[in-house]
């Protein structure tokens, strides 16, 4: 069964980019900045879900991700399916931060439950058997709407989602041009899949030079 070992948000400035993304959500090796000038306009095609135990912890990781420069798109608030908010980063990537809890039943904490990479994608359906075909695993499957992969023990698992309904969630105009600028590292690769995000195949930690 393969799985998402982290992913690379490419960036003009790694070493900035690593600085934010430290002091706002503490991601550690899972996500992991890395230098480049590809050019990218709009929305870029996927999102960052940070998935928390509770709404006090929602604001806490927003809060935290504005003072180190982040940009919010929606601020948290209850839904129909929980209590969340979005920002981007100084770098343009997108980071929902949610929980399903609605109320605390205590105080704020800097734990991350999971982390799900959230493609938008143009046939929901294709992309889900061109990744069942590279061995990633199903774990909900709403017809053409929504799919997610994975296993709850995965480091990353990940979302499918039309483009379209992926950027309503994130709050932002679905047109965009250009690179992904995301490159998934994964026991199951190296491929481009049909949208053109781009996947590696993932070293362990004592062969990276980077």
């Amino acid at each position: 069964m393969a799985s998402i070992e982290f992913v690379a948000i490419e960036v003009p400035d790694a070493m900035a980019a690593d600085r934010f993304y430290t002091a706002a959500f503490g991601l550690g090796p899972l996500v992991r900045p890395r230098a480049s000038q590809a050019p990218a306009t709009g929305f870029r095609g996927f999102t960052l879900s940070l998935v928390v135990s509770r709404p006090a912890t929602v604001d806490g990781f927003v809060g935290a991700a504005l003072d180190a420069g982040a940009t919010a798109l929606k601020a948290p608030a209850k839904s129909l399916w929980g209590y969340g908010g979005v920002v981007r980063t100084p770098d343009g990537t997108i980071v929902t931060i949610a929980s399903s809890t609605k109320k605390d039943a205590g105080p704020a904490t800097r734990q991350i439950d999971g982390i799900v990479l959230q493609l938008g994608v143009a046939d929901v359906a294709a992309s889900k058997r061109f990744y069942v075909e590279r061995g990633l695993t199903v774990a909900k499957s709403y017809g053409r709407r929504y799919v997610e992969l994975g296993a709850p023990s995965d480091p990353i698992t990940m979302a499918l989602y039309k483009r379209r309904a992926l950027a309503k969630v994130a709050g932002v105009p679905a047109e965009g041009e250009g690179s992904h600028r995301l490159v998934i590292g994964s026991d199951a690769g190296p491929f481009t899949d049909p949208d053109g995000f781009v996947w590696e195949a993932a070293s362990p930690p004592s062969a990276r030079t980077d």
